[in-house]
């Protein structure tokens, strides 16, 4: 049995800024909903495309909590033990984001090209993989990726949650065994998901790295979001015993880490199109070389790999807590811009604009999506109180 005097006192305090944070989203959030449902009537396309990006980005944040709190559960380490309520909590507005996934699904032939028959009837490649691309099999493959990760999510919060009241090395076992499988199911079904969602904007392009640069994104962005989120945990005690500089060096490490995989793999997929240079591959990297688009390359380059790169270097800075955070939540921003480079050059190919929508739907999601994690993160103790990591005085 849980100690319920030890146990409140890992909730989360009625005055506590998060509370304000979630206030604060509340309202972001309603009237980024209000421009999204006069842009649904007013300009429905730049609604959809600019939706498309937002979702993608918070969503990411969902399913990249998801897979960290696997690999810690496999790999150990008291990082994950300090942060594991706020990737939970993040792992459950995934059945929030199948929701918002509707207006996807409703305007797929807003979206893809390949999902409006008078365009297959006259591209032989569309044709060729109307297989696969097709509005049936695209709507059962997206319920199977979130009956997947919410079925996921589920049991790692449920057997979670009964650790707190017993402290059953079954359940750490049994949490670890999903874990193996889990990640596996989560590399799969994430790839195909970024090759449906993203890479079919261009249908006649490829890349087999693609997923591999979602995977590396979504991780990176669920470390910039728990860590600003650990620094006003740890404003204040308990949490501020428990949630040390130690730990926003080692979490400040790991967001390194990822800064450096996703350069990777980016760099990765651009060195090998241009080797080949192979006419159907190219005409992805011009678009987003031209137009404008370039300096919006440059500052990819710059935001989102060197300047955190250079930052996180420093010992120092990454156990402080509140430096730290602003790097994080610069690479947030970064992140954003990403995946507006990635899938925007596919539907404006007149050059680099900016719709009233792109932040309209940015505020409607992510205020939402903020509102309902901080929800979820009331409704548990912020700390898992069975952990070994969690000291026992605390």
């Amino acid at each position: 049995m849980s100690d319920p005097v030890r146990s409140s006192r890992f909730d989360l305090p009625p005055d506590h800024a998060l509370h304000r944070v979630q206030r604060a989203a509340l309202v972001v959030g309603g009237l980024g909903i209000i421009g999204c449902v006069v842009g649904i009537f007013a300009a429905r396309e730049a609604f959809l495309h600019a939706y498309l990006v937002s979702y993608m980005l918070f969503l990411g944040i969902g399913l990249g909590s998801m897979a960290i709190l696997m690999i810690q559960y496999i790999t150990g380490g008291a990082w994950g033990a300090v942060i594991r309520r706020l990737l939970e909590s993040a792992t459950r507005t995934l059945p929030f984001m199948a929701l918002l996934f509707l207006p996807i699904a409703l305007g797929v032939t807003d979206l893809y090209e390949w999902a409006n028959p008078e365009h297959v009837a006259h591209d032989p490649i569309l044709q060729h993989k109307s297989l696969y691309l097709n509005v049936p099999f695209f709507l059962g493959r997206a319920v199977f990726y979130f009956a997947a990760w919410i079925g996921t999510a589920y049991f790692l919060n449920r057997w979670s949650l009964q650790q707190d009241a017993a402290a059953d090395p079954r359940l750490t076992r049994r949490l670890e065994m999903l874990s193996r499988g889990g990640l596996l199911l989560y590399a799969l079904t994430i790839t195909f998901a970024s090759m449906d969602w993203g890479m079919s904007l261009e249908p006649h392009w490829f890349s087999t790295l693609y997923g591999v640069m979602f995977m590396g994104g979504q991780g990176l962005v669920t470390f910039a979001f728990v860590i600003p989120m650990a620094a006003l945990l740890a404003e204040r005690p308990p949490f501020s015993r428990i949630i040390t500089p130690v730990q926003f060096h080692d979490l400040g490490k790991l967001m390194l880490a990822f800064v450096m995989l996703w350069a990777y793999f980016a760099l990765s997929q651009y060195l090998i199109i241009w080797s080949a240079n192979l006419p159907e591959e190219i005409p992805w990297y011009l678009a987003r070389t031209r137009g404008g688009w370039e300096w919006v390359a440059v500052v990819l380059v710059t935001v989102h790999f060197v300047m955190p790169f250079l930052v996180l270097l420093s010992r120092d800075l990454k156990r402080h807590a509140r430096a730290v955070s602003v790097v994080a939540l610069v690479l947030i921003g970064a992140r954003f811009v990403d995946l507006f480079w990635l899938l925007r050059p596919a539907v404006a190919p007149e050059g680099f604009s900016i719709h009233w929508l792109d932040p309209a739907a940015a505020a409607a999601i992510g205020g939402t999506w903020m509102w309902l994690f901080v929800s979820q993160l009331k409704t548990r103790p912020v700390l898992p109180l069975n952990d070994p990591a969690i000291p026992r005085e605390a």
